[in-house]
């Protein structure tokens, strides 16, 4: 039995876990969001608690069990409480401003590069070096918050560019200075 899988969600008040077939919808104070699973598991919700069960023990079967219970879980999790990202943009120059619902960045390059928004995803600035990407879809703030990144991704050498808040980078230490003879 799966680890992961056989640990039941509880629902918290205000949050409404719907099963119809194999799709799940979860209504929260934040927002909604609905996924379809495969048919080789099964989502129960009894009692303010969401069970994952499998059809059989086949392979595909035991790797989706833990897999349905995480996805299910992080959409209980983002109707709630929300995640969120936090990036950094290291370099002289560099910096965010937000224009409209998106966002605007000047990362050494000769032109700015805009990022349009995105649908459930908002983003805060609070200052000219940190981004805040923010949403109630797990998946879809991680995917935005590395296409940010991807922009100009730190460097090694001086440790220029954007990166997460928790990130740490591994610097190089650049030309020795050794004279050719």
């Amino acid at each position: 039995m799966s680890r992961v899988g056989k640990v039941p969600i509880p629902v918290p008040g205000g949050v409404e876990v719907t099963v119809s077939g194999q799709k799940v919808t979860v209504k929260g104070p934040r927002g909604s969001l609905e996924r379809t699973f495969e048919d080789r598991v099964g989502v129960e919700v009894a009692d303010g608690r969401c069970v994952v069960t499998r059809i059989n023990d086949e392979r595909r079967s035991r790797a989706l069990h833990g897999l349905t219970r995480a996805l299910v879980n992080n959409m209980v999790i983002g109707v709630t409480d929300g995640y969120r990202k936090t990036l950094k943009i290291v370099g002289v120059g560099y910096r965010a401003l937000s224009r409209g619902d998106g966002l605007e960045l000047q990362v050494g390059y000769s032109h700015n590069v805009a990022v349009p928004p995105t649908e459930g995803i908002s983003f805060t600035v609070p200052d000219a070096t940190t981004i805040v990407v923010e949403g109630i879809d797990k998946e879809k703030v991680g995917q935005v918050a590395a296409e940010i990144r991807r922009v100009r991704p730190p460097e090694p050498y001086k440790g220029k560019g954007i990166r997460y808040e928790d990130e740490h980078v591994v610097r190089k230490s650049g030309k020795t200075g050794v004279t050719v003879r």
